[in-house]
């Protein structure tokens, strides 16, 4: 499948859609940030052990900087939807379709962050409070496809590490990237091309994030997720102990 510039942009104007939904509600605004606050140090105790690890620490951190962080990339995404037919032109079809992923999971991360925010009524979230958001913004479907992009961007990243041609013709294009105004993207691809090159084979690393939040997930949906999420010691249920307190 060839992807096109239209299939970036249409994921950068749903971002800017979520983005102007919070700016004509700064409450909203506030609770989306604590909510994604709350969803990082969610994966720090999800994967302390990874990010704890010499060989996977690197690129647990590249996910929970570059995937689940809260930053605001509001002026990177404007600078980016100017220049994206150029990105189409400049850079290999197969690094296009790796954008593509990066654009669509972080299109659908910020719709599925704006609803739970919409269910939260403070900007203090604690396990009880997320899961009752969660399960009142619903739609399985999409948090699987969210899971699913999320590890298919670590797939693609994985397979041009084994590329050494792939990597210097990146290297290579890092002046024109940057002339072009993809300064940001062209640092994102890189660092996560070195970062799965040192790995030296994600499939372990992919796996466990696999596992580990398709399992969260679906007890975060389960009926009597809110009543044990309540319960002072949570520490019988090993998925709902990942939550942080506050």
């Amino acid at each position: 499948m060839r992807y096109e510039a239209e299939d970036i942009l249409r994921e950068l104007r749903e971002v800017s859609f979520q983005r102007n939904l919070r700016s004509r509600d700064p409450s909203l605004g506030q609770r989306v940030d604590a909510l994604k606050r709350y969803q990082q140090a969610r994966f720090r105790n999800t994967y302390a052990d990874l990010l704890a690890s010499p060989r996977h620490g690197p690129a647990a951190r590249f996910f929970l900087n570059e995937l689940y962080g809260p930053g605001d990339f509001s002026l990177r995404d404007a600078q980016f939807a100017r220049i994206v037919p150029t990105l189409v032109r400049l850079f290999p079809q197969g690094i296009v379709e790796t954008v593509v992923q990066l654009a669509r999971v972080h299109a659908l991360s910020e719709r599925l962050d704006t609803r739970m925010a919409q269910a939260l009524d403070t900007d203090r979230i604690d396990p009880p409070t997320y899961v009752r958001a969660w399960q009142s913004c619903g739609e399985p479907d999409q948090r699987r496809l969210q899971l699913e992009l999320t590890l298919a961007v670590g797939r693609s990243l994985d397979g041009y590490a084994r590329k050494p041609m792939l990597r210097a013709s990146l290297h290579m294009m890092r002046g024109p990237a940057k002339a072009a105004g993809l300064g940001d993207l062209q640092h994102f691809l890189e660092s996560g091309f070195d970062t799965f090159q040192a790995m030296r084979g994600a499939q372990e690393f992919l796996a466990c994030i696999a596992t580990r939040e398709d399992t969260l997930m679906t007890r975060l949906f389960a009926p009597d997720a809110v009543a044990k999420a309540t319960e002072p010691d949570r520490s019988n249920d090993r998925a709902l102990v990942q939550l942080p307190l506050a």
